[in-house]
This record gives structure tokens, sequence and C-alpha cells, in this order.
């Protein structure tokens, strides 16, 4: 599980424009289900997902990781209990490479490299041999229907192979947690229905699965275990489980 306690995220603190994207939300992710981030542009949905996935610290408030303790810390005091928002930068890098697994709205791959590479970046650097990543990579790859890719320059393929290659590479590392932000933004209604039943398959793997959307083929999906609407930073609604 992943609790949000009072987190609220401001920028240009202490300035005349001070802006927040996030305001004293409060929230329980529950672990192996669907929750959907609901909202218009601008509502707080992107910058939640980052503060939820350490790619960024809230300016107050709490996020607690439960029965979900990255591999990359020690026992410590035995629990399975983590705050990250009091963790120094070190440690959150390896919990984002470890736990979670990100799918971004403009996939953010790397051009100039091949399909199979970009798959594997997120594995850099690991104590594990290149070979182990990237007989998972070409596993993935096929997994996916894009093995015939590979070796192809990433600059090659259409919208809905760059985002079967996404979310390939968002899985090399087996994170527990995946957050997909706008993941069907650019995508055709058929492509957007597809994209839902992968994340079935994710959540039928038991993982957690976190969405920021505004497409109905997303939150309307009988898959969405809880659909939680945002507006102005702030939560205005909750459906699903608790």
């Amino acid at each position: 599980m992943i609790e949000l306690a009072h987190v609220t995220k401001s920028f240009n603190a202490g300035r005349s424009n001070r802006f927040t994207a996030v305001s004293d939300v409060s929230l329980a992710i529950q672990p192996g289900k669907v929750m959907v981030l609901k909202g218009p542009s601008g509502s707080g949905k992107t910058t939640l997902l980052t503060l939820i996935g350490c790619m960024a610290r809230p300016t107050s408030g709490r996020i607690v990781l439960r029965d979900l303790r990255p591999a990359c810390l020690a026992d410590g005091d035995g629990t399975d209990e983590v705050e990250i928002t009091s963790l120094p930068e070190r440690f959150l890098t390896g919990i984002r490479r470890t736990t979670f697994g990100f799918i971004f709205q403009h996939f953010n791959l790397v051009k100039g490299i091949s399909v199979l590479e970009n798959v594997m970046l997120p594995a850099y650097p690991i104590g594990v041999s290149r070979g182990v990543f990237r007989n998972k990579a070409l596993g993935l790859l096929e997994l996916f229907n894009i093995s015939r890719h590979a070796s192809a320059p990433i600059d090659w393929l259409s919208g809905g192979e760059l985002q079967r290659v996404a979310i390939a590479r968002s899985l090399i590392n087996d994170p527990g947690v995946i957050i997909a932000d706008e993941p069907t933004a650019h995508l055709d209604t058929r492509l957007s229905r597809e994209f839902m039943e992968i994340i079935g398959s994710f959540k039928g793997a038991g993982k957690t699965i976190l969405i920021a959307s505004h497409d109905p083929i997303v939150f309307d999906s009988p898959l969405a275990d809880a659909v939680v609407e945002m507006r102005d930073g702030s939560i205005t609604g909750n459906t699903g489980e608790p």
C-alpha cells in the first residue's frame, strides 16, 4: 500500500508567483489494484504522480510505502514501512529503479539508439550482467509483439509501437508499482483499448497501477478499482475501493 497524508506541493515558495499544484492530498493506494486520477489539464494529476514516484519531494506531508520495502534499503528496524519523503536522494534513486515503473505521456524514449537499448536503459548501472538484462528485454519485446524491431532505431516506430516499447521499458526491473501519465493521450480508440488490455494483464500479475488520465476509455474501464477526481490540486471525489 502507498499512503499519502496531507501532501502539498508548491512552487516558487516565498515569491509573489507562488503556485500550489497539489493541495493537502490524503490518499491510500491499495496493492494489486488499479487507481485512476481523473481531472482536467492542470488539476495536479501529473505532479501527484511525480511525488508518489519519488521524482519530486512534497513541500509538506508524508508519503509512506507499506509492504513495498525497496530492495535498495537495508532492513534496518525490520519493518516493511518506509516514509519516502524523509529519505536522502541517493535512496530515492534506488526506489525509483526497483519499486516503480514509469510510462510517460510522451514516452520519453531516447532517439538515436535502438529499441532494445531503450528498454534496457533503466537497468543501468546495476549489479547484474548486461546479458541477463538483454535477454529479459528481448523477452519483453516478444511479449508485446515488437521483437522484430529490437535492433531498429527508435525513430522508425509508429505511435502504438512506441508505447509498447515504453511499457516494456517500465517492466525491465520488475517493479511492483506501475505509474502511467496520460498513457492514451496520443493513441486512437483501438490502441487505447489495447493499452487497457495490457493494464489488465498487469493487474492479473498482482501489480499496483496508478494512472492519470482524462480519457473515458481509462477512467470508465471496469479494470479501475478506484477513480479519484482532482481539480485545482485537490481531491474532489473518490469512487470505488477506499
